[in-house]
């Protein structure tokens, strides 16, 4: 028993210090792209508790911001955190899908207000801003 309860603690040891290492790297990461994916987890976790007690989002779009949120912080994913590249893609996809629907049911400077992040990284997640003002029975434009 003892050798086991030694196992667990080197282990344990062990997955502490590779995430204050990916920690420590993730820091030290130059601005650009790679810095902003290292940090778009966190950055959803706490839209995600800003929206939440936000007066200004409709009940609906708070379902999908908390659902999301859960996901995030679920230790069940349909794919692996080991795995080193995909291993946070069905996270980002689901934070993606509930940021976007509540992009639709809220004012988008809410949704910036909220975001700790680079901007351009949730209104590149967002999309174009849509044109409620358009004439009634204008085409819309192809891109």
């Amino acid at each position: 028993m003892r050798d086991w309860l030694i196992g667990l603690g080197v282990a344990v040891a062990c997955l502490l210090a590779s995430w204050a290492l990916l920690v420590l790297l993730a820091r030290r990461l130059p601005p650009g792209i790679l810095r902003d994916l290292a940090a778009f987890i966190p950055d959803c976790l706490t839209t995600v508790r800003r929206l939440r007690k936000d007066p200004r989002v409709p009940r609906r779009a708070k379902v999908a911001i908390v659902i999301a949120g859960l996901w995030l912080a679920s230790p069940i994913d349909l794919i692996p955190e080991f795995l080193p590249v995909i291993g946070p893609l069905d996270d980002i996809v689901v934070v993606a899908l509930a940021l976007r629907y509540a992009g639709r049911q809220v004012p988008r400077q809410v949704l910036l207000d909220a975001w700790p992040g680079e901007p351009r990284l949730l209104l590149r997640l967002l999309g174009p801003a849509r044109d409620d003002a358009a004439p009634a029975g204008a085409e819309p434009v192809d891109r």
